[in-house]
């Protein structure tokens, strides 16, 4: 919840936030030259006014008249330049925290355990390395140049008026408690709203997202009123969030201001008192007013600077929460380049949360080298969980995977992921060229003749031919710009290139029309010689001639055999055949 407690303190997540501008630490240093030179014509400005005034009108000094419009060009000569000094370094440093955090973020995402991605939607996750990072990009350049810049033009500046009269200036001085503790107050509220707009704009963007993914069913099924209404919510929620920022910021600004120009109005009311008023001279009077008066807008910035350093440290905070996440467990030390690929499940039991019924329970058996396994069940009866424990999706809680005698636990994640090919029913293609998702991750510099290999064997030569630039041509996000069978012929073309001796077939021919299933089963069927493959059937149609069926009901194995002995045990797999069967008859396939 946004507004629970964080798991860090405010100086713990500053601290952690400026470990990453240490590699920067030159560039900073330049900027805080920059921003001494922008503080410095500040006190200046004030300064030249005595002998502006003094010199020049009262005295009618020739010296003073003639340096005076040159030390003004040099005045603005050196603001140009610490400006632009300061902006431009600031900013270098700023896109470089931003650039290493997202890319810190990026790698962590792949990092994460599917667990993770169970329980946090995609938009709350983009908003994360998206706009998080960007309002840590709004601390590290608006809220350290304005503290920085603007507490070196405060010293300059009070320094130079107790200098003319230090009475006066500790009038002034005095409502800085007052304003010490309004900051304080106003920065506690800030910290809060900031989570709380932070958690609202990731709800704005996963709305976005599912009406962006879901636009079809949305339309299909009349949804745009209800998505329209649920979105309104959202945004609405948000924008109330920003209002009470900006209420606050609106608010906390002018009171200081009315605070600080009581005490501007107290001084020229004491320095312009019977007893005061021939102390001064024209111009250190003029100049004390001016730094006075110069004093308020570095007074208000700084006030305003506790909104964009708590957003600023709200979204460090929010960053870091999500980079404290474990990453996927990976203790193996055995490294394998290629196995047999004979595996064993020895009970096995799996939970995705104490509180739902296991999702797999006891579950033991045996795939030979070589072998074709099939897994089928109703849905929701553990066969997807089933083959997801293999390539470690997810971590065993109870029993032992085996890979030729090998405990999965012991073989490091990469060794034995490349042990394994993957094709599920839903595909996932990459806005890229048809050769690039064919040959992706391990095979991304495989030769154009094994990739034009492998989509043969799919049976995808038939469409690629006919696309505009052949494997060379752009599919599009999640490959939208072909049809779902020719998605999936691509997710087989992969599969087979990866060249792997386990095979995972997670309703792999579901997406397909008959003549479509027609091609792949023989090009599966070719495939699958000599390599493990474990096979969750749609249609049971499909598996008849595997060497072993496995029959799951609630997480377990209620039936193991081949095809013709299950028919005759007449059981639950029985079962299942006869009513495909049937709705076959009636031209309605059943899924499984």
């Amino acid at each position: 919840m946004p507004d629970s407690k964080p798991k860090e303190t405010n100086p713990e997540v500053v601290k952690r936030f400026l470990r990453y501008m240490l590699p920067y630490t030159w560039g900073f240093v330049i900027a805080v030259v920059g921003m001494a030179m922008t503080a410095a014509t500040e006190t200046s400005l004030a300064a030249i006014l005595k002998p502006l005034l003094d010199g020049s009108f009262v005295e009618k000094d020739p010296n003073t008249i003639r340096w005076l419009p040159f030390a003004l060009l040099g005045i603005a000569l050196l603001r140009g330049i610490g400006g632009f000094t300061s902006n431009y370094y600031m900013t270098w440093v700023s896109r470089n925290i931003v650039r290493d955090m997202r890319q810190q973020i990026f790698a962590h995402l792949i990092d994460l355990p599917a667990r993770f991605y169970d329980t946090n939607s995609s938009g709350h996750l983009t908003s994360k390395l998206i706009y998080d990072v960007e309002q840590v990009a709004a601390a590290s350049v608006s809220a350290i140049t304005t503290i920085v810049r603007d507490t070196l033009t405060l010293i300059g500046l009070i320094g130079w008026m107790l200098y003319l009269n230090w009475k006066l200036t500790m009038v002034f001085i005095a409502v800085a408690p007052v304003i010490t503790f309004l900051v304080t107050f106003v920065s506690k509220r800030f910290r809060k709203l900031s989570r709380r707009i932070q958690h609202s704009m990731g709800s704005v963007t996963h709305s976005a997202q599912q009406v962006v993914h879901g636009q079809r069913v949305i339309k299909i099924f009349n949804g745009k009123q209800q998505e329209v209404e649920s979105f309104k919510q959202i945004n609405e929620h948000n924008r109330k969030q920003h209002l009470k920022m900006a209420a606050t910021s609106a608010a906390n600004v002018p009171i200081n201001q009315f605070l600080a120009a009581m005490a501007l109005a107290f001084i020229i009311y004491v320095a312009t008192s019977e007893a005061l008023i021939n102390a001064p001279s024209v111009g250190e009077f003029a100049s004390f007013i001016t730094a006075a008066m110069l004093l308020l807008p570095p007074l208000k910035r700084l006030n305003e600077v506790v909104v964009n350093w708590q957003r600023g440290m709200a979204a460090a905070q929010s960053v870091f929460e999500l980079l404290d996440e474990a990453p996927e467990l990976d203790e193996g030390t055995t490294r394998v380049k290629r196995v047999k690929g004979e595996i064993e499940y020895r009970d096995v039991s799996f939970n995705y949360s104490d509180e739902r019924n296991p999702a797999l329970s006891h579950i033991s058996f045996k795939a030979h080298a070589g072998e074709t396994v099939a897994i089928v069940g109703r849905s929701g009866s553990g066969k997807s969980t089933l083959v997801n424990l293999l390539p470690r999706f997810y971590d065993l809680q109870k029993g032992v995977i085996y890979i030729d005698g090998i405990p999965i636990n012991d073989i490091t994640l990469s060794d034995l992921r490349q042990q394994i090919a993957l094709v599920s029913q839903e595909v996932t293609l990459f806005n890229d060229t048809v050769a690039n998702n064919i040959a992706y991750g391990i095979c991304k510099n495989a030769p154009v003749e094994e990739i034009v290999h492998a989509a043969e064997a799919a049976h995808a030569m038939e469409f690629i031919n006919e696309l505009p630039d052949g494997i060379h041509t752009m599919i599009g996000d999640k490959g939208m710009l072909i049809s779902g069978g020719q998605r999936q012929r691509l997710a087989i073309a992969r599969a087979i290139l990866k060249d792997a001796p386990i095979l995972i077939l997670d309703e792999a021919t579901s997406a397909l029309d008959t003549q479509s299933e027609r091609y792949i089963q023989d090009a599966l069927e070719k495939l699958m010689k000599g390599r493990t493959t474990l096979v969750i059937a749609h249609r049971l149609s499909t598996i008849e001639n595997a060497d072993k069926i496995i029959v799951m009901h609630d997480g377990r194995i209620v039936e193991e055999g081949n095809h013709s002995g299950l028919l005759e045990s007449d059981g639950y797999y029985a079962a299942l055949h006869k009513m495909q069967f049937r709705d076959a008859v009636n031209g309605q396939p059943a899924p499984v």
